[in-house]
């Protein structure tokens, strides 16, 4: 096609015109927006275009407008409209644009196979670099979680191609050595990811043994469960420990066994009727106990009852080593910590994902919970919700945890932050940071958020009988506040209570929190 651009996204941002270089605007988030509508190929909300790269208090909508008059002169050149944009979305056409991505993604492990030698040389000498590289946005979290995953495909893709050309390539050992120094570069930026075991292949006749390893050798300690000792030390060299509030604090932890043989850490304190928080995402016994996240969760819930937590498989002082990780384990977690610890009745606390579980226990066994509280939860997970924008951010989340999670590097960690304590402080979003690297291995938090995609308890709220209370913050940006509502409106007699919060992990400084633990002690004191 005469006058069509060449879009590549393999490397840094470049687009050509009849194979001209064309200059691109200095601003990064414009760059980024045509890297993003170019890969995405199809017409994109203005609305979801403003969520993804530009937040209040700037003025999302005239920051688009303004990149797209940037762009407008580049991609609509020699008569053609590659670009298209009306009150409601913006469309790069995608027949308009040679984008080196494009085949790339198409292909499959079968294909490097029956493509000839020369051909393999021309995929491996399309990647300049990894995908849209040097666009990084650590405060646009989906469009980084987006950028991340795609760039976990590119490399991928481009690791198994360079090991096709290393098997052609045996009776060459200078051009299969070039190979294999990419190849271990490679394989060392996506140390962290794990890597199919189809893609692993044997060490090359003549050439340096390649490495493999899902994990980087410095992240071996991350594969058992880490002893308190050890994150003790962390904590004293590494952070601000606030004060004590009171020198009688003080907690149990205690291990129970469940019936696949995984141990299960579980804390108990305070005095009085007991109330189980029931294992949600990133928790560990110890350092939650010191953090300023939730510290005040801890004590306010343990002041006039006896509270007992535990972290679940896979996190924390519990087995990280966990080969089922599914809901229904996440369940039985639940029912073996009740067992050890001797409850016969109690208070249900459900936290984001494990209001889920709350409810399944609760129908379960209905005897034992004499109230339950949901907080923050939903009904069904980010892939049963069936939103094809919310399913394709949480899928490249995936990627991100993956990439960043095990770097001593925050930037990654943070923008799980931000989503979960938008109004947090220095020193909150410092702990919440270093929360996600105590608490989990990449590895197990990329499959936990897979898990938790998966939950769907919408046929059994029905059948919830016990005395049930719902809260939510009505601006969560973790959890969408209707997804608090489904529940509320799907059990029998349950009551709503509408937090004033933009938090999902609500803070001691804000008036939510001490609404909370009112609403909290009132509802356990009329059930127990």
């Amino acid at each position: 096609m005469v006058g069509q651009l060449t879009i590549q996204v393999l490397g840094e941002l470049n687009v050509r015109q009849n194979g001209q270089l064309l200059p691109l605007p200095q601003s990064k988030k414009t760059r980024a927006l045509l890297g993003y509508l170019a890969v995405i190929g199809r017409p994109q909300r203005r609305d979801h275009l403003c969520k993804m790269f530009w937040e209040i208090p700037d003025d999302p909508r005239a920051s688009l407008r303004w990149s797209l008059h940037k762009l407008r002169p580049i991609v609509n050149t020699e008569g053609h409209e590659c670009l298209h944009a009306d009150h409601h979305s913006v469309f790069l056409t995608p027949q308009a644009v040679d984008l080196d991505f494009r085949g790339m993604a198409s292909l499959r492990p079968a294909d490097l196979h029956v493509l000839d030698t020369e051909a393999l040389e021309s995929l491996a000498t399309t990647f300049r670099g990894e995908f849209l590289e040097g666009l990084c946005l650590p405060h646009c979290p989906s469009f980084e979680a987006w950028r991340l995953y795609h760039r976990d495909i590119a490399l991928r893709l481009h690791m198994a191609i360079l090991r096709a050309l290393i098997r052609r390539l045996r009776d060459s050992p200078e051009q299969v050595h070039v190979h294999c120094l990419v190849l271990n570069r490679l394989t060392e930026e996506i140390a962290d990811v794990d890597v199919p075991e189809q893609w692993s292949e044997p060490s090359i006749s003549g050439t340096e043994p390649i490495p493999f390893s899902g994990a980087a050798p410095n992240q071996s300690h991350r594969l058992s469960r880490p002893g308190s000792g050890l994150v003790s030390r962390i904590f004293e060299s590494d952070f601000p420990t606030p004060p004590l509030t009171s020198s009688k604090r003080s907690q149990e932890i205690r291990f129970c066994k469940t019936a696949d043989r995984v141990t299960i850490a579980y804390a108990v304190c305070g005095h009085g009727s007991p109330i189980v928080r029931a294992a949600h995402w990133m928790s560990h016994l110890q350092y939650d106990w010191e953090s300023p996240v939730w510290r005040h969760w801890i004590d306010a819930l343990s002041e006039k009852t006896m509270l007992i937590r535990y972290d679940e498989r896979g996190t924390g002082l519990s087995d990280w080593v966990a080969e089922d990780i599914s809901f229904t384990a996440m369940i039985a977690d639940l029912e073996s910590v009740v067992d050890a610890a001797g409850l016969d009745r109690f208070t249900l606390l459900g936290v984001s994902q494990s209001c889920a579980v709350s409810v399944a226990y609760a129908v379960r066994h209905p005897e034992r919970v004499s109230g339950l509280i949901l907080y923050g939860g939903f009904v069904k997970g980010w892939r049963k919700r069936s939103d094809s924008h919310e399913v394709a951010t949480h899928e490249a989340m995936t990627a991100l945890i993956r990439e960043g999670w095990g770097q001593n590097n925050p930037v990654f960690r943070h923008l799980f932050t931000a989503m979960f304590i938008p109004g947090g402080d220095q020193v909150q979003m410092h702990w919440f940071d270093e929360l996600q690297r105590i608490s989990v291995s990449p590895g197990n938090a990329g499959r936990l958020h897979e898990a938790f995609g998966e939950i769907d308890v919408s046929d059994v709220l029905s059948q919830v009988t016990v005395p049930t209370l719902v809260l939510h913050a009505r601006k969560d940006a973790a959890v969408p506040f209707q997804c608090g509502r489904e529940f509320a409106t799907g059990i029998h007699g349950a009551r709503f209570v509408d937090l004033d919060s933009a938090n999902h992990v609500l803070l001691s400084n804000e008036p939510a929190f001490d609404q909370f633990v009112r609403e909290v002690r009132r509802f356990v004191a009329e059930t127990t």
